[in-house]
């Protein structure tokens, strides 16, 4: 839909260090799964953090929807807890300033985008910032059972996150899963996609700041916690991320990691032939270089 830039962690030496950015942690509840259908954000979060696992800032607050909140047995909002919230337009200067030079991250990105899209853009937020999935990302480094963010979560650390179905639990156990997988890494993780955009400075401060957000989780004692160290569980060979979405279910599993075996003995091939030219081209090289050496020392002679 355009409203993001994507890009992936990798293995390969491509694009920047991922430790080296910034990431705006994302997650949204909704009054249900669909935009297209009328379902609407009722609460936002964004964590933001260093790659190293510092937060910078935390923000989370209810959002007023203007129409019924839907999906109270999943997320616990009612009608009555957004009288009061801000809108999606009032909320927007604010996440701009939250997302700007950072990569927006969260687990399920296709379905944050899909409300980003909908209502968000529509309301001023600025579209084309990068974006990465922390889901698609597990997925794609990690042999796991399951990739739910409470499952891997509790897969690979041990614990179980708290707050889990409001914005800022979900949001703060994303940036923890994220941080925690630049820190275990067998390899140095990069960055493979557009760098994040500096984005312009929002109108209406003075609006801006009149704003009263309602947040409904307090602030924590700050930071994410110790980052634990993981199981071995990580992937001889990477997955396409493109491969990783949808439901990932045996069959689509399967077929992405034949086509990371494939991809694996390519790689190969492809440095084998270039170590061969590299050889020749240097034994090449030396052969002119002995030769024009050759050619000197003759010169020289019959000038002597």
């Amino acid at each position: 839909m355009g409203t993001l830039r994507w890009g992936s962690l990798t293995r390969r030496r491509v694009g920047p260090r991922a430790a080296d950015l910034e990431y705006a942690v994302l997650d949204t509840e909704t009054t249900g799964l669909d935009p297209r259908t009328g379902a609407r954000v009722v609460e936002v979060a964004v964590v933001r953090l260093r790659g190293d696992g510092t937060v910078v800032e935390e923000f989370n607050t209810l959002v007023d929807p203007r129409a019924e909140v839907d999906g109270r047995e999943f997320h616990g909002i009612g009608d009555s807890d957004t009288v009061g919230a801000p809108t999606s337009a009032q909320l927007v200067p604010k996440l701009t300033e939250l997302v700007s030079g950072a990569v927006v991250v969260s687990h399920n990105l296709d379905f944050e985008q899909r409300f980003l899209a909908s209502e968000l853009v529509p309301a001023g937020l600025p579209p084309g910032q990068s974006g990465l999935c922390t889901l698609r990302a597990l997925r794609s480094q990690l042999d796991l059972r399951r990739y739910s963010l409470a499952r891997a979560s509790h897969a690979l650390s041990g614990d179980w996150p708290t707050g889990q179905h409001t914005a800022l639990g979900d949001a703060r156990a994303c940036a923890k899963i994220l941080a925690e997988l630049l820190t275990n890494a067998p390899g140095e993780l990069r960055y493979d996609g557009p760098e994040p955009r500096i984005l312009p400075a929002p109108g209406a401060r003075g609006e801006a700041a009149r704003v009263r957000w309602k947040p409904r989780t307090g602030g924590g004692p700050g930071g994410l916690g110790p980052l634990r160290p993981w199981p071995s569980c990580w992937r001889k060979a990477e997955l396409d991320p493109v491969l990783c979405g949808g439901a990932f279910d045996e069959r689509s599993r399967a077929e992405a990691e034949l086509a990371a075996r494939r991809d694996t003995r390519l790689r190969a091939r492809m440095a084998a032939v270039a170590a061969v030219t590299g050889a020749a081209a240097a034994a090449a090289v030396g052969g002119l270089l002995v030769r024009m050496a050759g050619d000197s020392g003759g010169l020289r002679g019959r000038r002597a």
